[in-house]
Parts: structure tokens; sequence; C-alpha cells
């Protein structure tokens, strides 16, 4: 548990070069295409790096993720958020800790989110149709559920390309991977080496994460939505509002209630 609250203070300088910006262009482009929400649960919510440019735009937010140390965080951040960077009749965000096999509100929300492809973490085929289930019974009527995972090309690609390596003044990273390619499952081991803040000669500290992910056919993802009970399932790929090729790295669903 310790060694995860750690993981939980450097995750935002590790993942600070993900396409943030390219989930927001997303997500606004499928919402021109579905209906432009006025709430939104994000689902796996980490820090709040989607979650709070929504509510700063206007949007009222939920939160959701099962760490409560990410939550911590993703609080402070938007604690922080100077009140002249909100729009004038801004939305706002409510942090919640839930299961996104499990989770409910008070009512039922317009959209909800998941990227950044946390429904890779959910490795057993009854926990992703659990999140499908939730989410279909958390939406309205109309409502879209986005998201992305990693396809079976790219965790095989992770167990060819590794290891990887990062060395920078403040933190650094030895990550290693290890793939049951008949499940399209992998196991990452990461030594992090982060600069302890507290520390007036500038020590690091070393700790290890393990993070384990699987992926799924896209069909059978496909499959599962229409039986959770979605009318209409598209496909997309790679932050453009295209079908998949055999090439696609980073698969997109909108499922529509």
């Amino acid at each position: 548990m310790r060694a995860y609250r750690q993981f939980a203070g450097v995750y935002d300088r590790l993942m600070e070069d993900m396409p943030y910006p390219d989930w927001i262009r997303f997500m606004r482009e499928c919402w021109d295409r579905y209906g432009i929400p006025e709430t939104v649960a994000d689902l796996g919510c980490g820090t709040g790096s989607l979650a709070i440019p929504l509510a700063k735009s206007g949007f009222t937010v939920y939160g959701i993720d099962l760490s409560a140390d990410m939550l911590a965080i993703a609080r402070s951040k938007w604690d922080e958020t100077p009140q002249q960077a909100i729009r004038p009749r801004a939305g706002s965000v409510r942090w919640l800790q839930q299961d996104m096999r499990d989770w409910e509100l008070p009512q039922p929300v317009d959209a909800a989110i998941s990227f950044c492809d946390c429904l890779n973490y959910l490795t057993e085929e009854e926990d992703v149709e659990a999140a499908f289930r939730a989410a279909y019974r958390g939406l309205k009527p109309g409502g879209a559920l986005l998201f992305d995972v990693h396809a079976p090309l790219t965790l095989r690609r992770y167990a060819e390309e590794q290891p990887f390596t990062l060395d920078e003044r403040d933190v650094g990273y030895i990550w290693t991977s290890e793939l049951d390619d008949e499940r399209v499952e992998i196991r990452h081991h990461l030594t992090i080496f982060a600069r302890d803040e507290t520390d007036r000669e500038g020590r690091f500290v070393r700790f290890e994460e393990v993070h384990q992910q699987r992926a799924y056919d896209p069909d059978w993802i496909a499959s599962a939505l229409r039986a959770a009970g979605f009318s209409r399932v598209d496909r997309y790929a790679d932050f453009r509002l295209h079908e998949p090729t055999e090439q696609s790295e980073r698969l997109f669903f909108a499922a529509v209630k």
C-alpha cells in the first residue's frame, strides 16, 4: 500500500507526456456526433487529468476511481485551480471512490468516459462485462459510453520492445514486461526512483510497482457491449473517427444506450 501511495505521488510526472489534449479533442468530436452532455462520469479518473479540464470548461463531472491516493491528488489539483482559469459558467467536479465495475450516482449522467486504457486493467471477461453493465445503468437513455483500450497488437509490441528505461534529474525507472500470449495478458514490473522532495540532500527513494493488463478481441468487446444493453456500438482508432485497421494500436469504442 505504501508503494502505491508513492506511485500516486509521481504518477503525473511519469504521465506528463500522455496525449491528454487528444483525448479531450476526441471526446468532443464524439459528443458532436452523439450529443453534447451536461453531466459526465469519468471512470478510472486517476489524478483528474481529464476530469479537471472538463469541469473547468463547464461540465458537471463525477471523477470515479478505486484509489483513494489518486483521488486525493485529483482533489488537491482541483482545489488549487485558480478561479480565473474556470469559465464564468463553470462546471463542477465531485470525486468518488468507487469501483468502475459497480459504480452508482444519485442520478444517471448524460455521458461516461474511460480513457488511458483503464479497461485493460480488468483482466477477466466477467469484470469487463460488469463494467459495461454498470455504465449502461449509470447513463440516461441516449447517453454514450466512450472508452479506449490497447489492441492485442500493442501488448505484444510492449513484450517485444521491453525493457524500457527513464533517467531524468528527478525520476527514473527500469520497466520490464512478461506476456502471456494465449490470454494476451501482460505483467509490467517497474522499479521507480523518485527524488524525495522532503529530503534536504535530494536523495531518491526506490519502490516497486506491478501493473497487469489484458487485451481483448475487439469483436468480443462489441458483443459484450450489446449484451449489456447498448443499442449502438461504433469503433474508432488512434484518436480519430475512422475505422480500426489491423495496425491500430489504441482502439476506441462509442456505445449508445
